[in-house]
């Protein structure tokens, strides 16, 4: 017996499918709260520790690195094992690690717990790619996508709040401890909330009509069968996501472990305290996040074409994170934050619609392990990237002047999105779903 029923016009779904996307954006909120506490303390942990910017590339690299390797074993595991004990997995291995961190008294002991971290925190994205493609129907999925992927902002944004005041309540282990004990309390609320739609009880039959809709309208299609990792590397639609995270993932990275210390040097920022440039910055991704899920849903609901929303959306946000290149001209504090926040909202704005091509153009049976390919491309380019940051800074941070590093580097910020955009209409002119 199913609790699924037909969908007229006058039947209002429910709206237990936010609910599950509220827990994905409280996973992601975590997920990048763990993960920025490293950007925040760095200036503090530099000096204890006596890092370069070298040195700290290869702690950034350590993290990237595992991460890459986790999203490609953990978006398998997830199409095979689902949503719901996939997150259990990853969390518990994240949340460990982040506390495992206080423990640390050595570099290549931070390198170690940051690919820890890596690994465990890998799962997250495959796994809410997943729920949003189970529990949305198309039209809806770039606007869920963008609600749970401005967690990630949320966290950037929140990290700069608590991290200063616990840092100098009780010192930097406790800043890992207490943001990774958060963790297990979503993972209580996740195992009693999340089942998938056709099993969940909380789920009214308008609903579950609603969220199968797109399924209702290819009723007579046969059930796509599970594709092999082998053909999946054969096809356009992959390689247009793999290169849409491979050229944009290492910018995010950036903003997320440079930022706080570039605010440190060039505008001598006290990181002890909370830090209203930073609040500032990462508030944009949050707007950038919900307003790049908005426009594609809206223009999809206006009738346009899925692929023509998309790229469309895409391309404004690929413009947004153009003028970053000129923060160089100038000194002003207040400019700087505004230049970088409309960055950082468009790179919001990108991530918000580039998952949501992964579900556009393959069948779910493929989703989490797309999304797994392509963010393992995404953090093989943020393997590579701090290499390049890590030299430079320390070459200029040599001669004193340190602030033209970054300036440089800003270059790259600036053109890899536009650059990752064109790839991408190359690849998939119009988007067209597997085998259409």
């Amino acid at each position: 017996m199913t609790n699924s029923s037909p969908l007229t016009p006058q039947t209002k779904p429910g709206n237990y499918r936010w609910v599950v996307c509220g827990l994905l954006f409280f996973a992601t909120t975590i997920n990048y709260l763990d993960r920025q506490v490293m950007g925040l303390l760095k200036p503090v942990l530099e000096q204890q520790f006596n890092w370069t910017e070298t040195d700290y590339s290869h702690i950034v690299m350590a993290f990237t690195a595992a991460y890459a390797l986790g999203l490609v074993l953990f978006g398998k595991i997830i199409d095979n094992i689902g949503s719901r004990l996939g997150y259990t997995v990853s969390i518990t291995i994240w949340s460990i690690a982040a506390m495992l961190h206080a423990l640390v008294k050595s570099t290549l002991g931070f390198g170690l717990m940051r690919g820890l971290l890596g690994i465990g925190e890998s799962g997250n994205f495959p796994a809410a790619i997943k729920t949003v493609t189970e529990w949305f129907p198309k039209k809806e999925r770039a606007l869920a996508t963008g609600f749970f992927d401005s967690g990630s902002n949320i966290g950037a944004l929140v990290a700069p709040i608590i991290v200063p005041f616990i840092l100098g309540a009780y010192g930097w282990q406790a800043a890992f401890i207490l943001t990774g004990i958060i963790g297990f309390g979503w993972l209580v609320a996740w195992r009693y909330f999340y089942e998938v739609p056709a099993k969940q009880k909380r789920l009214t039959p308008a609903e579950l009509a609603y969220i199968t809709s797109d399924d209702n309208a290819s009723a007579g299609a046969s059930p796509a069968a599970p594709i092999p990792w082998a053909k999946l590397f054969g096809l356009r639609q992959t390689w247009a996501f793999i290169v849409g995270k491979f050229f944009t993932d290492p910018i995010w990275y950036f903003f997320l472990f440079w930022l706080p210390s570039y605010f440190d040097n060039t505008f001598h920022l006290d990181l002890k305290k909370p830090s209203l440039p930073l609040v500032l910055v990462y508030s944009g991704a949050t707007v950038g996040a919900l307003g790049g899920g908005y426009l594609s849903s809206l223009l999809i609901k206006k009738g346009w074409p899925v692929y023509k929303a998309r790229k469309t959306t895409l391309l404004l946000s690929a413009l947004a994170v153009l003028p970053i290149i000129a923060a160089r001209y100038t000194t002003d504090v207040w400019v700087v934050v505004a230049l970088i926040s409309l960055a950082i909202a468009g790179n919001a704005a990108w991530s918000a619609n580039i998952f949501t091509i992964v579900s556009d153009m393959l069948p779910k049976t493929a989703v989490s392990s797309v999304v797994g390919i392509g963010s393992m491309a995404g953090a093989i380019g943020g393997v590579l990237f701090p290499m390049l940051i890590g030299f430079t800074l320390d070459y200029y941070k040599n001669i004193h002047k340190i602030t033209a590093g970054y300036n440089i580097i800003f270059i790259f910020c600036s053109l890899s999105y536009l650059i990752a955009w064109l790839l991408i209409h190359f690849i998939t002119p119009k988007m067209k779903p597997v085998g259409s």
